[in-house]
């Protein structure tokens, strides 16, 4: 079970967007999560990561993509449990074969 999150996402939304409005201004992207850090109390190396996602999101910053780092997860798991069958029918079907004649 995954941790609650710490903020909402009305709020990181914002903070995503108050950061990439004042970059220019600041300097650079970690400058301005400094400052917007500070201003709405969040550690900026959070705000950091916020605002490299959301540029990997839109495309402007190598990496994967949230949605498809879902999906890779969301196969994984399928995968695992695939496995798991496979392994419990193949252990069945070596079960039955070694007793032919027994009913």
């Amino acid at each position: 079970m995954p941790a609650p999150k710490k903020y909402p996402d009305e709020m990181r939304d914002r903070a995503i967007r108050l950061v990439l409005d004042i970059a220019g201004v600041a300097g650079s992207i970690t400058a301005a999560c400094r400052r917007i850090g500070e201003q709405l109390g969040i550690n900026s190396d959070t705000l950091r990561g916020w605002v490299k996602q959301a540029q990997v999101d839109a495309g402007l910053r190598p990496g994967t993509a949230t949605a498809d780092a879902a999906r890779v997860r969301q196969l994984e798991r399928e995968n695992a449990e695939l496995r798991r069958a496979n392994a419990i029918l193949r252990t069945a079907s070596a079960f039955f074969a070694a007793e032919p004649g027994r009913r």
